[in-house]
């Protein structure tokens, strides 16, 4: 009998999930499979209890759900989940559903592999949403010395300032883009004014993947300095989700190879 996991949003035609994870499950021998499972927000507690009876053991979550699904009947958040308010992952246990975001773990895990440790590091982060909320909590348990947001709307948040104020921060090493400014289909967008040098010590990691090389990494890569696209942030954060679910871990180099080919060998 197959066992079955998921990803749950609205909408999820996009995503490269199961491409990775199925062939993950391969590599291994495991008679899994992994489905695209698009729910409507009004519909999410219903749906998922349909899923849970049909015999689903687990979901990886997107938007607009990351936060609706905590408030479901019989899930239980990692203290992680609790701080962020948000969860990525939902894992079986009984009849609870153990909710975890490795979200934040993906990006910590990522910039380790790519020898990236920014402790002691002022960083910035564009975007106020749920991944930069997941970007901040790696960096902050990373030991960076600190982390502002930036935002269109900064007026009365705390670390935020606005697009505006970026010529201020010239000093930082590390920036990242958690916007969706340069996804595809509007590639020709970047979250960086074009009028505004890019902080020349500064390693640039942009979490859109497709495509792998943004404007934003196009960008930082004609200034010389360092960037690194989101995709293995994506990878890694699968790969966590996949050990939660399976018990195994999952041949990082499959998972990157499907992801890379689904994105058309980039």
């Amino acid at each position: 009998m197959t066992t079955r996991a998921g990803l749950l949003g609205w909408p999820v035609e996009h995503s490269i999930s199961p491409v990775m994870h199925n062939a993950a499950f391969r590599a291994l021998g495991l008679n899994w499979s992994y489905d695209l499972l698009p729910v409507e927000p009004s519909r999410l507690q219903a749906e998922i209890m349909t899923l849970l009876e049909d015999g689903y053991v687990g979901f990886n979550v997107t938007i607009p759900h990351k936060q609706q699904v905590l408030n479901l009947p019989g899930v239980e958040p990692e203290p992680a989940v609790q701080t962020l308010g948000a969860a990525n992952t939902l894992v079986r246990q009984g009849d609870r559903l153990r909710a975890h975001n490795t979200d934040w773990t993906g990006f910590r895990d990522d910039l380790e592999a790519h020898d990236v440790h920014p402790a002691g590091w002022d960083c910035l982060v564009l975007g106020t949403g749920g991944s930069a909320a997941a970007v901040a909590y790696a960096l902050r348990r990373m030991a960076a010395a600190s982390v502002t947001f930036v935002s269109r709307s900064p007026e009365g948040r705390a670390d935020t300032i606005g697009y505006a104020d970026l010529d201020d921060h010239q000093a930082v090493r590390l920036v990242v883009n958690c916007t969706p400014l340069g996804m595809h289909p509007r590639v020709e967008g970047s979250p960086w004014p074009q009028k505004l040098p890019l902080p020349d010590c500064a390693v640039i990691y942009d979490l859109v993947y497709n495509p792998v090389r943004t404007q934003l990494v196009a960008q930082a890569e004609a200034a010389g300095l360092r960037a690194l696209s989101g995709l293995g942030m994506l990878v890694r954060q699968g790969a966590a989700a996949f050990a939660l679910r399976t018990g195994q871990q999952p041949p990082l180099p499959v998972m990157l190879n499907a992801a890379q080919t689904a994105l058309g060998g980039s």
